[in-house]
């Protein structure tokens, strides 16, 4: 059986030390947030849990941020880190739901069959006082078999598509004055808009104390920006981080998205042949 997108504190605590169990701390931070996610890490995580960088394990020959690594050098660094594509993964961030998401939908994408967040993140299990440690985490290396699943997976061809002919709809996960344009981008050298015809659902408008806000909270937010929650959508953000959350929100409410636009704004807003409006 599947398990649900998310666990709580509770039940991590109950399977910490389960064979089967391999937990993952996430964290990672836009540079505006002054934060890093791996010194973090190292200065303190859930015991038993080890660091997946989204920098390091990624496409590093491409230009791009955090773009996905092929399936091949995937496997082998998450099964050098003790990760099993049969193990149930469970994945948790600094930030209580940020850059969970990405690493979420990554798993899910190379084919893991048990993923999870856990519900409130590393704030929420420190609030609680529970298993805490600054040891550094060494397991045995485990065996993972990749099952790509590439059409969850959007390129820069298939957005254009999506938004000349209308068959899916790209919704945006930045916050809205970058959406607008009247924000700069984070990243140097990015123009400042967005695609013609998206939509702008911007993810802290879906996001509370580190946990997904309501079902009704959700839909309302969507509806809001004018999606049609009966038609396909594709996510899309600054660099793929924050358009996993979208995802993951549409899937906690029976609207499991089409894909995921890995390039994003990072792509998109680079290129000379791709059209940007404001307002």
């Amino acid at each position: 059986m599947k398990p649900s997108n998310f666990v709580t504190t509770d039940w991590l605590a109950e399977h910490l030390n389960d064979a089967d169990v391999s937990l993952i701390d996430a964290s990672w931070y836009l540079p505006t947030m002054n934060r890093d996610g791996k010194a973090e890490y190292q200065a303190g995580h859930i015991s038993g849990a080890v660091h997946f960088d989204i920098d390091a394990v990624a496409d590093t020959s491409s230009s791009l941020p955090h773009m996905l690594p092929n399936p091949g050098d995937f496997a082998a660094r998450v099964g050098a880190m003790g990760v099993s594509d049969s193990d149930h993964i469970v994945i948790y961030d600094g930030a209580g739901l940020f850059a969970a998401p990405r690493v979420w939908w990554t798993f899910r994408v190379m084919g893991a069959a048990r993923v999870s967040i856990l519900e409130g993140g590393a704030p929420r299990w420190r609030a609680e006082d529970r298993a805490w440690t600054n040891d550094a985490t060494t397991k045995p290396a485990k065996s993972f078999t990749p099952h790509f699943k590439a059409s969850e997976v959007a390129d820069l061809a298939l957005v254009k598509t999506a938004l000349q002919t209308k068959r899916a709809q790209i919704v945006d996960a930045r916050p809205a004055a970058r959406f607008r344009g009247e924000a700069p981008e984070p990243r140097p050298g990015l123009a400042s808009g967005h695609m013609p015809g998206s939509f702008n659902v911007q993810f802290a408008d879906i996001v509370a104390e580190g946990r997904l806000m309501s079902r009704d909270a959700i839909v309302a937010a969507f509806e809001k920006a004018g999606v049609n929650l009966a038609e396909p959508i594709i996510t899309s953000c600054g660099s793929g981080v924050s358009a996993a959350i979208l995802a993951l929100a549409l899937e906690s409410i029976g609207h499991p998205v089409e894909a995921l636009y890995d390039g994003s704004w990072a792509e998109w807003g680079a290129r000379a042949d791709c059209e940007v409006v404001t307002g």
